[in-house]
């Protein structure tokens, strides 16, 4: 009876504090297509080799990445400038749609 109280409050606050930011696959897609895809390819499975494939990568990798050349934490020029005017939002979201596409990690490194 403890653990049923226990769920049901947490249930409650859940709900009470208002929905959670979710990432949106479609608004992903469609930044890729604007902002990334020419270098990583549609799906993030580049076929030239001095791209990185992030197609299938983790979600997480994917937005912490972003942000560090963002911030200026990882050093690229190419991708400072790609990043700069992304959102987190915008970050979010492709981390979302990339992390959800077949990967094709193993073929160029």
């Amino acid at each position: 009876m403890k653990n049923f109280v226990i769920a049901a409050m947490s249930g409650a606050a859940l709900l009470i504090s208002g929905p959670l930011m979710a990432a949106d696959i479609e608004a992903g897609k469609s930044k890729a297509a604007e902002v990334c895809a020419s270098c990583h390819g549609a799906d993030g499975n580049s076929p030239a080799p001095n791209f990185p494939k992030i197609g299938g990568q983790y979600r997480t990798y994917i937005a912490k990445t972003l942000k560090d050349y963002k911030s200026g934490a990882r050093v690229d020029p190419i991708m400072a400038g790609m990043t700069a005017a992304l959102s987190a939002e915008d970050i979010e979201n492709l981390a979302f749609y990339y992390s959800s596409q077949t990967g094709n990690l193993n073929s160029n490194k």
